[in-house]
């Protein structure tokens, strides 16, 4: 039986739910802060940030909005004059700790009156020094995920997940990548049940393969230079978000609330004007990986 609107809804809030309490029990101090919000054109949502002692800045959001599609986006997306509903989750994490990465993950729904329906979503990882065994692991995780989908979803949306975290500007990827997908519909070959399995499965996975990441690093020691360089690549973060990014661009064009679209910022960023690592430091290490792209799942450490 084919998912419902309601049904897909539902899964979301539940899973904002489940993520924010496994995040909560992680932190150990911190707990989310809950603003509820209405868009006038319709719809809503639960916007949740936290800002622990070690996930220094966090959101976890839910909204389901719906209405008049703005003309804009209606020629964007090739779409006929219609009333849509655009539901989904949105994640991003920025901890203290520069040897923990930023994570991002959304997972999201759209459908029109006219009967033209997908999903889409992704999760990548922006370290601020890269891990060779981290990143390996990583996209083990999400390969084990989508392989339960189809055999060609992981090659497929990783290289996706390649050209869309790509900071065009500045001629780097933003992080070590993930998966990211967009537009998908029933097929020949694929159901609206089996594809919305899979974005459950995705959603359902982000706890596992972050609290992996957290548990191995949120306790190094590090030195202000650390903190330094975490900034330093956090701006990367916000160049990214605010010039490429379309969910970003998505939810300005439909009115949305500003603090939620916007929650993805750092609490903190620098600029430095031609910043340059030292020659064979980690941080230069770290740029060279974001030089190029990588084939994590593949990769063999020197």
């Amino acid at each position: 039986m084919k998912p419902s609107l309601e049904q897909i809804i539902e899964f979301f809030k539940s899973l904002q739910d489940e993520i924010c309490s496994k995040l909560e029990d992680l932190d150990r101090v911190g707990v989310f802060h809950e603003d509820l919000w209405e868009r006038p054109e319709g719809g809503g949502g639960r916007t949740r940030i936290i800002e622990g002692k070690h996930i220094e800045k966090g959101g976890v959001n839910f909204s389901a909005i719906h209405g008049k599609m703005p003309q804009k986006i209606q020629e964007a997306l090739g779409l006929d004059p219609n009333n849509f509903t655009a539901t989904g989750v949105s994640i991003v994490l920025h901890p203290h700790n520069p040897f923990v990465p930023i994570i991002h993950m959304n997972v999201r729904y759209f459908e029109t009156n006219q009967g033209v329906y997908w999903f889409g979503g992704g999760i990548d990882l922006t370290p601020h020094y890269i891990n060779e065994k981290e990143a390996k692991h990583f996209h083990h995780k999400l390969k084990k995920v989508c392989d339960q989908f189809t055999p060609e979803a992981y090659n497929d949306y990783k290289a996706w997940a390649d050209r869309y975290f790509y900071i065009k500007h500045r001629k780097e990827s933003r992080g070590i990548g993930g998966i990211f997908f967009d537009r998908l519909s029933e097929s020949k070959t694929v159901s609206k049940e089996e594809i919305f399995s899979f974005v459950k499965n995705l959603g359902n996975a982000f706890v596992d393969i972050y609290q992996t990441l957290f548990l191995d690093n949120y306790q190094k020691e590090f030195t202000e230079e650390n903190i330094y360089w975490r900034n330093l690549r956090r701006s990367r973060y916000v160049e990214f978000n605010l010039v490429w990014d379309r969910g970003t661009k998505f939810g300005l064009q439909t009115n949305g609330r500003i603090e939620s679209i916007l929650m993805s910022m750092p609490p903190m960023a620098q600029w430095k004007y031609e910043h340059t690592p030292p020659v064979n430091s980690e941080e230069e290490k770290t740029l060279r990986y974001l030089a190029n792209e990588m084939d994590w799942i593949n990769y063999k450490e020197e």
